[in-house]
């Protein structure tokens, strides 16, 4: 009777841990949506292609859509929102452009453009509401990065000889703005994906033991739990449901690497780090939640979504993807 009642409350609490599951909020917007920043357990921006910028301030109840006038055409592949009126986009290429608004979305200043053939912006980050960081595809076999001191307003290129090297065929990918993260208060780090995919941490260039060798494959998105302990995930968007290599782990900085006992159930776009040893991401067929630091990932969601991320002062978790916007319930 004691090993069924054990097994009875281990059954339960399993069950328990894993009630999670992704609630539509928003749907049939046109627009593939790979922008996501949630600034608090209300306020929610959200940006995509068509020049669609979304904002929230009621835990996405209700929305407030735009089409950023003169960028109808522009894919916004990431945004970074710090309250309710403040938010900066990134437009990808063609020229690549950074906007700024201060009032809610309803006008938009430009603040970067660059029209050099090939530059591809990829990612954001930011550290604070002043410093920030942008990265870009590589020209002429060197990374393109951006900083800013001002939020947003200048953008100022890193020298020349500071831009990281790639391989060839070598680069990021532009799809969920999370393939750059901060590791402290003055520190990034980044992935790449394609032919080769590393991590770029200062100066050094890592390998990393997930799937790579054609431009379909590599790595996607990072995490960051603390300065040693990070996830990262990918796989080959041109095989949604494979897992084959599609998530690699370090607790040492990037030193050794790691996979986990149940990885997550395909390919996978975004990463994001919660609290505690939980851990959430998604894909192109669904959301995957980990709660022993990454040994284990549990599919919760079958629904379709490319970026989840956590509010910045909060706990709510958002998804963006396709034309649609979801929410972590329990």
């Amino acid at each position: 009777m004691k090993k069924v009642f054990i097994s009875l409350i281990i059954s339960l609490a399993c069950q328990y841990s894993f009630a999670q599951t992704v609630k539509t909020l928003a749907s049939g917007i046109k627009s593939s949506m790979r922008g996501l920043s949630v600034v608090d357990d209300k306020t929610v921006w959200v940006s995509g292609s068509g020049g669609t910028v979304g904002l929230s301030s009621d835990s996405g109840n209700t929305w407030k859509w735009m089409k950023v006038k003169g960028h109808e055409k522009t894919d916004f592949r990431d945004i970074e929102a710090f309250d309710e009126w403040t938010a900066i986009i990134m437009g990808i290429d063609t020229p690549a452009i950074i906007l700024k608004t201060v009032d809610g979305g309803e006008t938009w200043k430009t603040m970067f453009e660059d029209k050099t053939p090939g530059m591809f912006l990829d990612a954001m980050e930011f550290w604070n509401d002043q410093s920030g960081i942008v990265i870009g595809d590589p020209i002429n076999g060197r990374m393109f990065v951006a900083r800013t001191f001002d939020g947003g307003i200048n953008w100022r290129g890193i020298p020349e000889e500071n831009k990281p090297r790639v391989d060839s065929g070598e680069a990021c990918f532009a799809s969920s703005g999370t393939n750059i993260r901060k590791l402290n208060k003055q520190e990034a780090i980044f992935i790449t994906g394609g032919l080769s995919s590393h991590l770029f941490i200062r100066d050094q260039k890592i390998n990393m033991p997930i799937l790579q060798g054609t431009e379909s494959t590599g790595a996607n998105s990072i995490a960051v739990k603390n300065k040693k302990t990070f996830i990262v995930v990918g796989g080959d968007f041109n095989k949604k449901d494979s897992s084959h290599k599609n998530c690699v782990i370090t607790n040492d900085g990037g030193k050794t690497w790691s996979t986990p006992q149940t990885a997550p159930h395909g390919y996978r776009s975004c990463i994001e780090y919660l609290e505690k040893k939980n851990w959430i991401t998604c894909g192109l067929n669904g959301t995957d939640y980990s709660t022993d630091d990454g040994k284990t990932f549990t599919w919760i969601s079958k629904d379709s979504y490319h970026v989840c991320r956590k509010a910045k002062k909060g706990s709510a978790v958002y998804f963006a993807g396709g034309g649609k916007v979801g929410k972590l319930v329990f």
